[in-house]
């Protein structure tokens, strides 16, 4: 809501400086988003008047102008002007010799094609009250000759700004924002005086109403024979500007006039061009309608149109139809004014991709006692600058869907417990009749009404904040807030999501944070199998699916600071996926029809790096990124709940990764996540550049730590025996390792006590090549055996080794290398 101080304080006016006054404002609810002078500041511009224009004696575009300021010269000044619009008798602004226009342009005696020039004729533009202008600024016939320009438009004011919250639409006026102000500052306003008009022909229009609920009220004025090409006065083109309204015809003047003072939106129809009478009713599905800008745009059944008996004449609430709109030709007119449902005209305008005065307004609520005085004040405007012949208002309402006063009980008690502070009876009676409230004393509070213009007020905490607000925030007490501090838990066996990131920020990385909403095709792409849950409302197709995993937001992350000349990344996320019915093992072939599946929500930590794997250095080699770089970072990150053995890494395929670059990660044999290089023809799609390796994990599964369990250092030798084995070149080192471990664990178990001893088990060692058949490789593993209660002899060990030897042939077909 913009406006002119000036125009505030012709309705109400506080003793307050500018600043005081905003201040006041912003703290009573209303913030102030910015205050600026209405023009630039200039001097030395008066009014003046052309007595002669003649054709410059050497310049086919110029003319030398005679002018007269008044008392301010002796004799008319000569002053040569480039203007089309330059003629005899036109009254001007003229910028004087010594002239200061805006931007520090100063106005010098000059020549001009050897003309002498003593000032400038100036248009809207060079004195800063228009971006545009096609020539000098005209004033009105009756301008005071000789007067500043500033004195004559009363430039001495600002404009005020404010950012109204969409609950306060009766602040969408000046009507409303000085009623808030003489509340505030306990001042009287003076509304303008609406005067019945007096009617001169009997002209009605029929009204009719079929969208009851979405229009209870709907009034018009037919006035004939108007004067279509007066001119608006030049106060009411001020205010307008003020205002951020361009003037344009008197008749859109006023109307917009009418809303901005009142806040009542207003339309006038050509009568002329209306068959029948006025039908308010719902659209037509696909029905067509023309409006004053141009654009043709198709209906809704949902959109309310004001139409006669033939077609739609206009879209409720948001902009009028060109077939039925004024123009130059028109001498009769159909005035309207009426009350829309909120609900009903929130968000149409949005759907057609328009946005006006009128449809802010009425989206917010416009009182629904206003219709009939909006009319009065337009007509008398009409009747005052355009003349004509007035009709009787024609009014057509329905009571049962037009808002009622709404009547809330606030007991004083309620007050003291919100506000924090006691504030006597009269004070609060006078607050609210302030505000326009009807207050009836109870035995334990009031029983308030709020007026028709209210529509905020519900409850009892709206009234306390009616109060506080008016009361004075700055008023209120304010006590520091104090409370006991409790240690909270902090569970060995829990790792907190603050040190995973902490580790992963120690790995180089960086955090990302995504959105959930995600790009069909990208998460298509990502999850061919789990395209995931369409939200119903999005706020753009390009976030309109719940992801369901966090890759889809990294990869575009990374190809954003790809794009930003960034040629080493390494992101990760910590943040929750999506998926239908559960995890990877539960979502495949769900139904995914939304609403048929059960919405799990998953806890997940996610990273990608791409480019080289060292900072640019000296002392190595640039090289890009593989499969073990990450595998090294990803190792790390389980390590940290110290169970790392848990853990172990499977080839397996996924569709996001690379086919034989891409591996399932298992914790005790369940799967909990993936890694792997990104799959080429993903990476084309969404413009990867270079290989990217990226990774998956439930944090629940990371999260779990094992409880450090202390066993006695034993103080007898551990006893190592290397041994090197021949095994297919398909047999994996784990296999061999684990098999290991496990028979060597059985057979001391056998002869120690429970927990008495330890294996350690290490691949130090893989050959390929001389001495080794092809298609077999040879594995060198080292075992560290030791126990608590004594030192193992040789033929334990020897009889462990022949047991391992046995397992590893029979298990996994390996021999003893020679």
């Amino acid at each position: 809501m913009k406006f002119s101080e000036q125009w505030l304080r012709e309705w109400v006016n506080p003793d307050l400086s500018t600043s005081v006054l905003g201040h006041q404002l912003t703290m009573a609810g209303l913030e102030v988003d910015a205050i600026e002078p209405v023009a630039p500041a200039h001097s030395g511009v008066v009014i003046g008047k052309i007595l002669n224009a003649e054709k410059h004696p050497d310049a086919d575009k110029l003319q030398v102008c005679q002018v007269d300021v008044g008392t301010l010269s002796e004799e008319p000044l000569q002053i040569v002007c480039g203007a089309k619009n330059a003629r005899k008798d036109l009254i001007v602004a003229c910028a004087m010799v010594k002239a200061v226009l805006p931007g520090n342009f100063k106005i010098k005696k000059s020549k001009l094609r050897g003309v002498v020039s003593m000032g400038m004729l100036c248009s809207e533009k060079e004195i800063g009250l228009a971006e545009n202008a096609e020539g000098i600024m005209e004033l009105p016939i009756d301008a005071p000759i000789g007067t500043t320009l500033n004195d004559y438009l009363k430039l001495d004011d600002v404009t005020i700004e404010l950012g109204v919250t969409p609950n306060r639409g009766d602040c969408f006026s000046i009507a409303g924002v000085a009623r808030e102000t003489g509340v505030m500052t306990r001042n009287t306003v003076t509304p303008v005086d609406i005067k019945e008009q007096p009617v001169t022909i009997d002209d009605i229009v029929n009204i009719n109403i079929e969208a009851e609920e979405a229009c209870p009220r709907y009034a018009g004025r037919i006035i004939k024979n108007v004067n279509i090409k007066a001119e608006t006065p030049m106060w009411m083109q001020e205010k307008l500007r003020r205002c951020g309204n361009r003037s344009i015809s008197p008749l859109v003047d006023i109307t917009n006039f009418v809303m901005i003072e009142l806040g009542q939106p207003m339309h006038a129809f050509d009568l002329d061009k209306i068959q029948g009478g006025i039908n308010v009713r719902m659209a037509s599905q696909d029905e067509k309608i023309t409006l004053l800008d141009g654009q043709e745009i198709t209906l809704n059944a949902d959109n309310l149109v004001i139409a006669d008996d033939s077609q739609a004449l206009a879209l409720a609430g948001i902009m009028g139809g060109e077939s039925s709109s004024v123009t130059d030709d028109t001498q009769n007119i159909l005035l309207e004014s009426a009350f829309f449902n909120p609900e009903r005209i929130i968000g149409k305008a949005r759907t057609h991709g328009l946005h006006t005065d009128s449809s802010h307004r009425f989206e917010r609520g416009v009182s629904p006692a206003l219709q009939v005085q909006a009319i009065e004040r337009a007509t008398e405007l009409i009747l005052e600058i355009a003349g004509g012949e007035v009709g009787p208002i024609a009014e057509k309402s329905c009571d049962e869907y037009i808002p009622q006063a709404k009547s809330v009980f606030l007991k004083k008690d309620k007050i003291t417990k919100v506000l924090g502070v006691e504030i006597d009876d009269e004070t609060v009676k006078d607050v609210l009749n302030r505000l326009e409230m009807n207050v009836v004393d109870c035995e334990d509070g009031w029983q308030v009404t709020a007026p028709a213009f209210r529509f905020d007020i519900e409850y009892d905490v709206d009234l306390v904040e009616e109060i506080g607000r008016i009361y004075g925030y700055d008023n209120l007490p304010f006590t520091l807030p104090h409370g006991s501090i409790e240690m909270s838990a902090c569970p060995e066996d829990t790792i907190g999501e603050l040190k995973v990131k902490e580790l992963m920020v120690n790995l180089g990385y960086q955090e990302a944070i995504c959105y959930s909403f995600v790009e069909p095709k990208a998460q298509n792409l990502i999850t061919p199998d789990n395209p995931g849950i369409r939200l119903t409302n999005p706020i753009s197709e390009d976030l309109s699916v719940m992801r369901t995993s966090l890759w889809t937001g990294l990869i575009g992350a990374l190809v954003y600071n790809q794009n930003r000349q960034q040629n080493r990344i390494r992101l990760f996320e910590v943040g929750s996926r999506f998926v239908p019915g559960g995890s990877d093992e539960t979502h495949k072939n769900q139904d995914m029809v939304q609403g048929k599946s059960d919405l799990l929500q998953e806890v997940m930590i996610a990273g990608i790096i791409n480019g080289s794997a060292f900072p640019e250095q000296w002392g190595e080699k640039t090289r890009a990124v593989d499969f073990y770089d990450l595998k090294a970072d990803v190792e790390a990150l389980l390590s940290l709940g110290g169970d790392l053995s848990s853990y172990h890494f499977a080839a397996e395929q996924n569709p996001a990764l690379h086919p034989g670059q891409s591996a399932r990660i298992y914790k005790d044999n369940h799967p909990v996540g993936w890694m792997g290089t990104l799959h080429p023809s993903i990476a084309k799609a969404m413009d990867v550049k270079s290989t990217s390796i990226l990774f998956e994990l439930e944090f629940a599964a990371i999260s779990a730590a094992k409880v450090p369990d202390f066993k006695i250092l034993s103080k007898f030798p551990a006893i190592r025996r290397d041994i090197a084995i021949i095994v297919d070149d398909e047999t994996k080192s784990s296999a061999i390792i684990n098999s290991i471990r496990q028979i060597a664990e059985k057979t001391l178990a056998q002869s120690s006590d429970e927990g008495s001893s330890s294996v350690s088990v290490e691949l130090f060692d893989v050959y390929i090549g001389d001495g080794v058949e092809v298609g077999e490789k040879s594995l060198a593993v080292s075992l560290s055996l030791q126990e608590q209660s004594r030192t193992l002899k040789d033929d334990e060990i020897d009889t462990l080794i022949q047991a391992v030897l046995s397992d590893l042939e029979q298990q996994h077909g390996a021999k003893l290398r020679d």
